[in-house]
């Protein structure tokens, strides 16, 4: 079976296109500034046609558009919405009424959607959410203390996302250590930032809440904060919910302190520069990290190995480094030469470490492929079945 996977971006987009079960990449490619000035198209639909004519056609990856079996979208919020789904009508209606809650992800992701039901008339559509894996979380653990009513009547709880590259990290880590009995927290570093607890490959917390601007500080959105803060400076601000949500949203996060970028690229070398503010976004960020480290240590009983996933938990030595000190005690012991090196896939912790610390390079592309093909496989098992 051939999936091609779009990764959506606000205003952009990496797609993949992989043989399936084996999982073999048969092209890649991106489309940057979607709608911007100078950008590459001026929107989803001629982007998507774009995609198209990259993978498809003489000496291409794929000869026709027939041999596309069905298209798989890491998508981000369905509210009550669970487990793998075809895109119909009412999937794309929940995820505009949750819009306001990830409104950097679900718009681009509709749009994107209809574009390829436009496009590609009669393949299957499937949404891989990133909410699957916390649809199992104790309900102690995604319930805020607020008026009960708010969580059965509106959907106020907590969901968690990056649920592909948290899955994918789980996976390589139980293979990599050779077995399945683990305490593993994952690190996935980014633009967009979380950390997830995982026991025996089964996710039992994640640092997100109800939308993706909550838990860590993301490069410009704002992480966790008290919540009177925010209605404080509302009425400081004279401002409305909208204007709030643009603020909190995009506005903020390391940025937002910094005063200039998010990207830890620019803060560490700012930082190094002498900057007070880039220098306090990097401590800010980091505690934040050892502040979720920390709980779901208490919450596993105790630790076997941390990953780090993302452009940040993949090339930030320095972050690395960071989130690493001093935790000896806990059985946490970086390989300084080695944390340095690391690019790639790379065992960063000493050989004497209790908890093995590793660099995993996200593929959720290659998890949003295998449930998009288990999901078309069952339905057309189902229709012969029911044919018969």
């Amino acid at each position: 079976m051939k999936c091609l996977i779009p990764n959506i971006g606000s205003t952009s987009f990496k797609y993949r296109v992989l043989e399936m079960p084996s999982a073999t990449v048969l092209a890649n490619g991106r489309v940057e500034r979607i709608g911007q000035p100078g950008g590459d198209c001026p929107d989803y639909l001629t982007a998507i046609r774009k995609c198209i004519e990259d993978v498809v056609g003489p000496d291409k990856a794929l000869r026709s558009l027939s041999e596309i079996d069905a298209v798989g979208f890491k998508a981000v919020h369905p509210g009550p919405l669970t487990g793998t789904r075809v895109v119909d009508d009412e999937l794309l209606a929940t995820m505009a009424e949750f819009s306001f809650f990830a409104p950097a992800h679900n718009p681009p992701y509709i749009a994107a959607m209809n574009a390829f039901r436009h496009e590609l008339p009669g393949v299957p559509l499937v949404a891989v959410f990133e909410t699957i894996p916390y649809e199992s979380l104790d309900e102690a653990a995604t319930t805020y203390a607020a008026p009960y009513e708010w969580r059965t009547e509106h959907g106020i709880r907590r969901y968690g996302f990056h649920g592909a590259s948290h899955r994918s990290a789980s996976e390589r880590v139980m293979a990599q250590m050779g077995r399945p009995n683990l305490r593993h927290i994952s690190c996935h570093l980014g633009g967009s930032s979380s950390i997830a607890a995982f026991r025996n490959g089964v996710a039992i917390d994640i640092s997100f809440g109800t939308s993706p601007q909550s838990g860590l500080p993301q490069n410009n959105r704002v992480g966790d904060i008290d919540a009177f803060a925010v209605l404080y400076m509302m009425k400081k601000l004279g401002v409305g919910v909208d204007e709030m949500a643009r603020i909190l949203g995009s506005k903020s996060g390391l940025a937002g302190i910094s005063g200039t970028s998010g990207d830890m690229r620019d803060l560490e070398e700012a930082a190094a520069a002498g900057s007070d503010r880039a220098r306090l976004a990097l401590g800010v960020f980091v505690r934040a990290i050892r502040h979720y480290l920390g709980a779901f240590m208490v919450e596993l009983g105790g630790l076997d190995a941390i990953s780090f996933s993302g452009g940040i938990g993949e090339n930030s030595w320095e972050t690395r480094r960071a989130v690493c000190k001093d935790l000896a005690a806990f059985g946490v012991e970086l390989d300084e030469a080695a944390n340095r090196r690391a690019r790639t896939a790379a065992t960063i912790s000493t050989e004497v470490s209790a908890v093995k610390v590793l660099v995993v390079p996200a593929d959720e592309e290659s998890i949003v492929a295998r449930e998009t093909a288990r999901l078309v496989e069952r339905g057309a098992m189902q229709a012969a079945h029911t044919g018969a």
